[in-house]
Order: structure tokens, then sequence, then C-alpha cells
């Protein structure tokens, strides 16, 4: 079907604007402070997905996109940096109101130290991987600026909504790569794949979502100091 990536993501989104007015939450009242760091956010990874699909380190399935395509993009694909950030803050935002409990912040810098030895083993050794090499990359840049430069105390509320969020996640990725919409070059990653889902998705997935949490709760505190 045409249209299956496109429903992907208008069902990825639709609940989360929906539910965005429950009176509690409130959610549609920090819409303002989202659409910045999408806007920059989406500007750096669609860079990286220009090049990773001329580079074919995967390319989409013309049976299942419309064909409307900007920069050898189907827009499906840039909906995709939209849709996804958008419901995985709205996760966020949500646990934040209704989960009170978070992690301590010795296990987040934990956490955050394993990511950054993974990353610069799976950069030592596998630096000729395209997919690999950029995700990690990345990751590893986010992750010790986050932590350690900038010191920024949400990083627990992060990771435990980044756990909630592999939920979704699986759900959406498992349809993209199983049907599959999106095919992927085992060249240019590990070649290891949870269920369909190749291992370097799930960090991608982080690093997009660190980077888009960060610039949310940087605009929102930066309104909270001015007023």
């Amino acid at each position: 079907m045409k249209y299956t990536y496109l429903l992907i993501n208008f069902l990825t989104v639709v609940f989360p604007v929906a539910l965005s007015f429950d009176k509690r939450v409130a959610f549609y009242k920090t819409w303002r402070f989202i659409w910045p760091g999408m806007a920059i956010t989406g500007l750096v990874f669609l860079f990286w997905d220009v090049l990773f699909t001329v580079k074919g380190v995967w390319s989409f399935n013309p049976e299942r996109i419309t064909g409307i395509s900007f920069f050898q993009l189907p827009l499906e694909e840039i909906l995709f940096f939209l849709t996804v950030p958008f419901a995985c803050i709205f996760i966020y935002a949500c646990l934040n109101y209704y989960v009170k409990w978070e992690i301590s912040n010795r296990l987040s810098r934990i956490i955050s130290n394993l990511i950054l030895i993974l990353s610069l083993y799976l950069l030592i050794f596998n630096y000729d991987k395209l997919y690999t090499t950029v995700t990690f990359s990345l990751l590893f840049v986010l992750i010790t600026y986050l932590q350690y430069m900038a010191k920024v105390q949400w990083m627990p509320r992060f990771y435990m909504a980044y756990l909630v969020s592999l939920i979704p996640f699986y759900i959406v990725n498992g349809i993209l790569t199983a049907i599959p919409v999106v095919m992927y070059n085992n060249d240019e990653n590990l070649g290891i794949r949870v269920t369909t889902i190749p291992f370097e998705d799930h960090f991608y997935s982080m690093a997009l979502l660190v980077m888009n949490v960060g610039f949310y709760e940087y605009f929102k505190n930066r309104k909270n100091i001015t007023k």
C-alpha cells in the first residue's frame, strides 16, 4: 500500500496530539517550547538522512511510500522527524507529571558512562561502517556534553522516558523494518538485529530524543527565567 509509511506517521502522532489537551498534563501549553528544538534537531538528522540515502546506508520501499520526495528523501521520512520526537516528548512530559519517582543521579551517571564506553568501543572497531560511526559519534558527543559539561538535572528523567519510549519504538520500527518500508544495507551497520530492527536504531533513536528533550528543556527554562 502506497500510504503505509504515511499511515504509520499519522498513528504515531494522533494520540499524543489528542491527549495533549488533557487538563492535568496540559501538554499543548508547552508546544511552543517543542517546535524550535524539533526544527534544529530535524535539520541535523535530515542532513545525515540525505547522506545515508545517497550512500546507500538505507533505502525506501517504493511500494510503501507516496512517491513525494525532497532531496531524495520521501515525504514520510521527513515527517518521521516530527511525529516521533513529538510523541516521545509527550511521553517525557507525562512521566514528569504522573511519576514523581526517578532514578538516582548516580545511576544516571552509570548509564551515561556505559553508553560512552559502548560508543567508544564500537567506534574503534567499526569505524568503517557509516551508520554505526555516525550514530555512536553523535551519541557520544551529546551524552558527554549533557551529562558532564552542561550537567543537566533531567538526565534521570530522560532515561526513564527513553525506556518507556521503547514500547512504541518496537511497534513503529518493527513495522517499518518487517514489511519492510525501510531497507538497511548491512555493510554499513553491525548486522545485528533485535527481531527485524538494526541494533544501531536503538541508539539513533536515543540521540534523536535526547537532542529534542535537551532543546525542549532549554527553551522551557529560558522562558521561566525571563518571567
